[in-house]
């Protein structure tokens, strides 16, 4: 599913968290948004899932237009840095329950779990609950809870964020294997410039609610396009 944001716009109160953005993403790319903190990335994400409403602008999904498109109905999958489990629920059951509330039968559910729990090589953990996973396993859960209702958008805010460096790096590679086999249109919020660079086919770089840059991993580090990214990405040069 492509994916065109036009001259959007989100306010809170009097803060203007978004200005005028202008994006496109082409169908199974996978795109990383960077920036400091508070320049608007998240707030994108839960805009194109539909948990927050633009003040201006429209965006599109696959050519139609989500103004009046309910959340149940866009078809993305949303994974959080919290993992967002639900601990009286066993694994089986965290991943069965997107699916449940789309009514999907019972025993295509059932086969979609024993996929995804193959996918993310966590078979054995089926009938375990939560706090009997580690950190890594949990984030690989919500993944499978995500891609179990067969999304066309995977949405990520800071999915590895709470994890550490060796955990990060194996589901880093993890995360571009699978995009590989699946290639879903995927984006990714992180504030590890090195985690974008290295797995994303595109850069979207915010900084106070606006796009400073748009490009690849070697456009963006050879060519900044304003001293802000220069700066940003300097350590990384």
């Amino acid at each position: 599913m492509s994916i065109l944001i036009e001259n959007l716009s989100v306010q809170f109160a009097n803060q203007i968290v978004l200005h005028q953005i202008h994006l496109e993403i082409q169908t199974g790319c996978l795109v990383s948004l960077i920036g400091p903190s508070g320049s608007g990335k998240s707030t994108l994400l839960r805009t194109i899932a539909g948990f927050e409403k633009p003040n201006y602008g429209s965006i599109w999904l696959d050519g139609k237009n989500t103004a009046n498109i309910p959340i149940q109905n866009r078809r993305i999958g949303f994974v959080f840095q919290d993992y967002a489990l639900f601990p009286h629920l066993t694994i089986s059951e965290n991943i069965a329950f997107g699916m449940e509330l789309y009514d999907i039968p019972t025993e295509i559910i059932k086969l979609r779990i024993q996929e995804l729990l193959q996918l993310i090589q966590l078979e054995k953990k089926a009938n375990l609950y939560p706090s009997d996973l580690s950190g890594g396993q949990k984030q690989r859960i919500a993944f499978a809870r995500a891609l179990a209702i067969e999304p066309k958008v995977l949405l990520l805010d800071e999915p590895f964020g709470a994890l550490d460096i060796k955990v990060r790096r194996e589901l880093r590679t993890w995360l571009s294997d699978f995009h590989t086999q699946i290639p879903v249109t995927t984006i990714l919020v992180t504030h590890d410039q090195q985690e974008a660079l290295e797995i994303a086919n595109e850069i979207v770089l915010f900084n106070q609610g606006k796009i400073e840059q748009i490009g690849t991993a070697k456009e963006i580090l050879q060519y900044p396009s304003t001293n802000f990214v220069n700066h940003f990405l300097g350590s990384l040069k």
